[in-house]
């Protein structure tokens, strides 16, 4: 009975493309340099392995801020191909 309701709910999804990837990948440029500027402390906890590549973040800093890039491109991704941009 609720078949056909499930099946109408399901959200379009575009296959990988270079544009996808420039998008997440600009999304998570973004949310690095937010997290640069907002997280209080981001030089505590263990160094991430190539730190100079993310302006000295811990490892901590750039896991929670790569996640948030990945939340974002996801969101961008989507509503451009909801809207048809992509």
């Amino acid at each position: 009975m609720f078949t056909p309701i499930l099946l109408a709910t399901v959200a379009r999804t575009v296959e990988w493309s270079p544009t996808i990837g420039l998008i997440m990948i600009l999304c998570n440029i973004l949310a690095i340099a937010i997290g640069k500027s907002t997280i209080q402390n981001p030089h505590t906890g263990p160094a991430a392995p190539s730190s100079n590549m993310f302006g000295g973040l811990s490892l901590g800093a750039v896991v929670g801020t790569l996640c948030f890039g990945h939340i974002l491109g996801a969101g961008t991704i989507l509503g451009l191909s909801y809207i048809g941009a992509i």
